[in-house]
């Protein structure tokens, strides 16, 4: 015998139903991402290691000094505190731009740090922490050329050679916005800006803090209306997908170390 029920008790035991089916496709997520042992926090905690992936090629953010054989700049140094707010080390994973995302969803590493623009297409891989930066693109070019590179119009002319780094936002950015400029890319993100200072490109097109960074670091070379980027845009974390756990720690976290000058004092020594 079949029992018919009236239709808002049926919407309802429908509503559960589904309800029921999300926080079980939640879990598997989570399970997934943090290889069944439930969030990337305790496990974090059991290793006594944070492992994060950085680039190391994005000052002031992050910075292998290969003499050295270790990493400085903003990202690092945020890192670390994090580490010591769960009680481990922090152990760095070199990456690169274009290997960043599949770096980090194959499991080398619990959260990846390091100057990271915060994108729709890494939100549909991965979880951001709450933006700890407003950034935005800008030109950076010879400062005898300054004046001829102030807006897109000026830069997306033919007789101009933008240089880009490959496979993060920077390229994307240009690729999208600049239709008739020759596009050169460059691979080494720390050397990039000498081939401009050498003429072998005009601009390149970067994060504001970065081109204020590199303004200071190479006589010759000009940052172009970074206070007024042009794009707006944020930067952040990465964390791991459906990792609710480890992403209300890190935000917190986050939150505490601007609240308590942390982060500030962490920025100015590396920007200002």
């Amino acid at each position: 015998m079949l029992v018919s029920y009236a239709p808002d008790i049926r919407r309802a035991v429908r509503a559960a139903l589904l309800g029921a089916a999300a926080l079980v496709f939640a879990g598997i997520a989570t399970h997934a991402q943090t290889g069944g042992t439930g969030s990337a926090l305790d496990m974090v905690m059991q290793r006594g290691t944070l492992q994060v992936c950085t680039t190391g090629d994005y000052k002031p953010f992050t910075f292998l000094k290969a003499e050295a054989d270790a990493y400085e700049g903003i990202d690092i140094e945020m890192a670390k505190s994090l580490a010591r707010a769960i009680g481990a080390e922090p152990h760095f994973v070199k990456t690169k731009w274009s290997e960043l995302m599949s770096d980090f969803t194959s499991g080398r590493c619990d959260i990846a740090m390091g100057g990271i623009s915060v994108t729709l297409e890494r939100q549909k891989r991965a979880f951001f922490s709450a933006p700890y930066l407003v950034n935005g693109k800008a030109p950076i070019a010879r400062c005898a050329d300054k004046a001829k590179f102030q807006s897109i119009t000026d830069i997306d002319k033919p007789e101009v050679t933008v240089i880009v780094n490959p496979g993060g936002t920077n390229e994307r950015f240009v690729r999208q916005n600049l239709k008739q400029a020759r596009i050169e890319v460059y691979p080494d993100n720390v050397t990039i800006f000498d081939q401009l200072l050498q003429g072998k490109a005009d601009v390149m097109i970067a994060e504001s803090i970065e081109t204020k960074v590199q303004e200071k670091l190479h006589a010759g070379l000009c940052s172009i209306n970074a206070d007024q980027p042009l794009q707006y845009g944020e930067m952040g974390y990465l964390l791991p997908k459906g990792d609710i756990v480890f992403k209300d720690f890190v935000d917190q976290w986050l939150h505490l170390a601007n609240a308590s000058g942390e982060f500030g004092r962490i920025y100015d020594q590396f920007v200002k």
